[in-house]
C-alpha cells in the first residue's frame, strides 16, 4: 500500500473511530450493555466500509465529509453487530475475532446477541436524528441501509453461506453468496457517499456495479488469506475456513484458480469505476487495496 492511501485509511479510520465513541458515550443504558458494545467496536478493524463511503462521497462532493459521517458510523455499527453474531456458537463458534476473544467469550451469550441486537438498531436511529441530512435523505439512506442489510441482503447471504458447509457450489452460487453477505454493505458504502455527494443517476448505476465486484475481491481475498495468510496478521486461526466446511473459491478453484478469478473482478470492478467517472479517486486506489490487503 503506497504511503498516501495509507494516510488516507489511517486519517479517516480515526475519525470513525472517534465519531462512534461519541455516539456511545451519549447512550444512557445498562453498563454492561454498552460495555459490550465498545469492546466489539474497539476491538480493531479495519474500518474499510466507512472509509469506503467517505472515499465515494469525495469523489463527486465538493463539500465537507461531515455530512456523511453519521451514514458511515451506522454501517461501521451493523458491521460490527454482524462479526458479534456471526461468532456466536450456533454459527461460526469462533473464540477469536481480530486478535482478541469474542463477545460472547468475555461477557456471555446472551450479552453478545443483545449487544448486537442494539448495534443494529442504534444505527438507524444515528442516521434519523442526523441535522445535516433533509428528511427525503433520510429515508432514502434507511431504506437502503435495511435492505443491504436485511434478508436480501447480508443476512439472506448469511444463511446461504451456513447452507454451503459442506455442500459444494457452482462459481455462480458462490458469487451469489458472497454479493449479498459481503457485498451488499458495501454497495451500501458506495452508493450512500455518492448518492450524498451528488452523483447522477447513471454513475449511480455503475457504481452498483463496481461496488458487486468489490464485495467479490474482498470476499476471494479473504479465502485466500485463510490458506496463505498469518494469524498474527488475521487475528484469527489460518484455515478457519476448512475446519467449518465453508464453501471457499481456492476449494471450488484451487489456490492459483481464486488468484485469477480475483484478477478478472479487479479489471470488470475497474471498468465500472472508469464508467462512473471515478477512475481518479481513491476507490480505484482502494481498489487494489482489497485485493493484496494481508489481513
Amino acid at each position: 500500500m503506497n504511503a498516501n492511501l495509507f494516510d488516507y485509511i489511517n486519517k479517516y479510520r480515526e475519525i470513525v473511530h472517534k465519531e462512534y465513541n461519541r455516539y456511545l458515550e451519549i447512550l444512557d443504558v445498562p453498563d454492561q450493555l454498552k460495555k459490550s458494545m465498545l469492546y466489539s467496536l474497539d476491538a480493531g478493524g479495519k474500518r474499510l466500509r466507512p472509509v469506503l463511503l467517505i472515499a465515494s462521497f469525495e469523489a463527486y462532493a465538493t463539500n465537507n465529509i461531515q455530512k456523511v459521517l453519521s451514514s458511515a458510523i451506522a454501517l461501521e455499527m451493523i458491521h460490527t453487530y454482524s462479526l458479534i453474531h456471526d461468532d456466536l456458537p450456533a454459527m461460526d463458534d469462533d473464540d477469536y475475532r481480530r486478535g482478541k476473544l469474542t463477545n460472547h467469550k468475555v461477557f456471555n451469550e446472551a450479552t453478545a446477541i443483545l449487544a448486537g441486537d442494539a448495534l443494529l438498531t442504534y444505527s438507524f436511529e444515528i442516521i434519523a436524528n442526523d441535522p445535516l441530512l433533509t428528511d427525503s435523505e433520510k429515508v432514502t439512506i434507511i431504506n437502503m441501509l435495511a435492505f443491504c442489510s436485511g434478508p436480501k441482503g447480508m443476512v439472506g447471504g448469511q444463511i446461504l453461506d451456513m447452507e454451503a458447509e459442506d455442500n459444494p457450489v457452482s462459481l455462480s452460487e458462490m458469487e451469489q453468496i458472497h454479493a449479498l453477505k459481503t457485498g451488499e454493505l458495501l454497495k451500501f458504502a458506495i452508493y450512500t457517499g455518492a448518492y450524498l455527494g451528488d452523483a447522477t443517476d447513471v454513475q449511480l448505476d455503475y457504481l452498483k456495479e463496481f461496488a458487486y465486484y468489490l464485495g467479490l475481491i474482498f470476499q476471494v481475498q479473504d479465502d485466500i488469506l485463510d490458506v496463505t495468510g498469518e494469524q498474527e496478521k488475521l487475528g484469527k486461526p489460518v484455515g478457519s475456513d476448512e475446519g467449518n466446511m465453508k464453501s471457499t473459491y481456492p476449494k471450488l478453484l484451487g489456490l492459483e484458480g481464486a488468484i485469477v478469478q480475483k484478477e478478472k473482478y479487479v479489471e470488470l470492478a475497474k471498468q465500472a469505476l472508469e464508467k462512473a467517472g471515478a477512475s481518479d479517486s481513491n476507490l480505484m486506489a482502494l481498489t487494489d487495496y482489497f485485493s493484496n490487503r494481508d489481513y
